[in-house]
C-alpha cells in the first residue's frame, strides 16, 4: 500500500509541476496570438503592443477601435478571437 501511494504521489506531483509550466506559458503565448491577430497596415499597432507583467496592453490611440472590429482584416478584434484561443488551450491543460 505505501509503495502505491508513493508512486501515486509521485504522479500527482509530476502531472501538477507540468500543468503549472504550462500555465505560466499562456500570458505570453496570448501575447504572441493578440499580436498576430492585429491587423497589419504600417506596423504601427503590432510595434506598439507590449506585454506588461501578465497584461497586454495595446499602446496607441486607436487600439479599443481596433478591438472593436473597425479594420476588416480583423473584423472580431483582437481580444475575443485571443480568448477563444487562450481557453481551448487551458481545456487541454485540464484535460
Amino acid at each position: 500500500m505505501r509503495m502505491f501511494l508513493k508512486v501515486l504521489k509521485t504522479a500527482i506531483a509530476s502531472t501538477l509541476l507540468k500543468r503549472n509550466r504550462d500555465l505560466k506559458n499562456i500570458p505570453q503565448e496570448a501575447y504572441e496570438f493578440f499580436k498576430a491577430e492585429t491587423p497589419y497596415t504600417t506596423g504601427n499597432a503590432r510595434r506598439n503592443t507590449k506585454l506588461k507583467k501578465d497584461t497586454i496592453v495595446a499602446d496607441y490611440p486607436y487600439g479599443k477601435r481596433l478591438d472593436e472590429g473597425y479594420s476588416p482584416k480583423a473584423p472580431r478584434g483582437m481580444s475575443r478571437p485571443t480568448m477563444e484561443h487562450i481557453g481551448e488551450k487551458v481545456k487541454i491543460i485540464f484535460k
